[in-house]
């Protein structure tokens, strides 16, 4: 029997405009990435992910900080990190955080790994760029490790040598739900297999179609390793309003400068509302518009790539607080239960086993 698909919601706490149209103060938008986790639960999303940055347009920086205030009010959502920049981390730090969330959450807590899409934790933690992949290799290993929840042997180059430490808490249920995030790079998702871990694809350009290679060399990698099939996710950026013109009208302004800003760094010319518009269109990789129109998308795309979760990132620049609530709760009373209906049409989404242990 086919697995439902898991809906999430993931955000990074992009710092939001007040009704007067001055940016909110960062503590403000932390307040309200609460308020906004807490109405996910309400409405029956699965999981919200909240990730870690260090500039300017995201107010959060510790996201489990954050998770743990919405785990206190909150009674079934999973709590997880979208993502957690674990090379300019301590696997040890990072373990034992996320194995207190999980305790105050009574199991709800997960973790995605990935080296982020920015680089100003490295310089701010003291860490060498030139180390990029060494230390994410490393540092992935030991987590690994640690995920046993087992006194912890392991040498490398990166941190000091463990020598049969018990790592604490550990947590109740024996195992904390660890993923790996990717931005598209095959070695990367070959890595996730390597490590035995499930597979989040952050796909934020092109066609979501596009990416269904990837997932096939991670099915035949697992397969090379004699793996069982584990999860795989896609994290994409999307609004939900109540037509399409009203959602794709409400998002672009905040969309566009939040892109020409990230653009302009890495060397990107302008956007435009054309090449917006192609992002929103069916095969783009912008889930914007109505209900409807954003639950056929998903249900495409979990098809195409036999998804067990999709997580969209509901947050976009400086969109206002008052509206990412309402996307909030258009996409779990109406997107969610259009796309299940979707998807229970055809069959559902290939079945994934969950209950597989991470980390092998």
């Amino acid at each position: 029997m086919a697995h439902a698909l898991e809906l999430g919601i993931d955000t990074f706490g992009d710092v939001t405009l007040a009704p007067d149209g001055s940016p909110r103060s960062e503590a403000q938008v932390i307040r309200d990435v609460v308020e906004e986790g807490v109405l996910a639960d309400r409405v029956g999303i699965d999981i919200i992910g909240i990730g870690e940055h260090h500039r300017s347009e995201f107010a959060v920086s510790s996201p489990e900080m954050v998770l743990a205030a919405i785990a206190a009010r909150t009674e079934r959502i999973h709590l997880g990190s979208a993502v957690t920049v674990l090379s300019s981390d301590d696997p040890v730090r990072v373990f034992q955080r996320f194995a207190t969330l999980d305790a105050i959450s009574d199991g709800r807590a997960e973790v995605i790994l990935g080296r982020g899409s920015f680089t100003e934790s490295f310089p701010l933690f003291g860490y060498d760029l030139a180390q990029y992949e060494e230390l994410f290799e490393e540092k992935v290993d030991l987590f690994v490790r640690l995920l046993a929840e087992e006194p912890v042997h392991w040498s490398g180059t990166t941190r000091a040598a463990l020598t049969g430490q018990q790592v604490h808490p550990r947590t109740e249920g024996g195992s904390l739900t660890t993923w790996i995030g990717v931005g598209g790079s095959p070695e990367s998702v070959i890595r996730a297999a390597r490590y035995g871990l499930p597979l989040v694809i952050a796909i934020i350009g092109g066609e979501s179609v596009r990416f269904a290679p990837l997932v096939d060399l991670y099915h035949r990698a697992l397969d090379r390793l004699d793996l069982p099939r584990l999860p795989v996710a896609v994290h994409s950026p999307g609004y939900v309003a109540d037509t399409d013109e009203e959602a794709r009208e409400e998002v672009w302004p905040h969309w566009r400068q939040m892109r020409d800003r990230i653009g302009a760094e890495r060397g990107w010319g302008p956007t435009s509302r054309a090449e917006f518009d192609r992002l929103a269109g069916p095969e783009g990789s912008l889930y914007v518009g109505s209900p409807e129109t954003v639950a056929t998308k998903i249900a495409t795309t979990a098809r195409a790539l036999q998804l067990s979760r999709f997580d969209l990132k509901y947050s976009a620049g400086h969109l206002p607080h008052d509206l990412l609530m309402r996307n909030i709760e258009l996409y779990g009373t109406e997107v969610a239960p259009r796309v299940r209906a979707l998807l229970a049409d055809v069959g559902g989404p290939v079945p994934l086993d969950h209950s597989v242990p991470t980390g092998a």
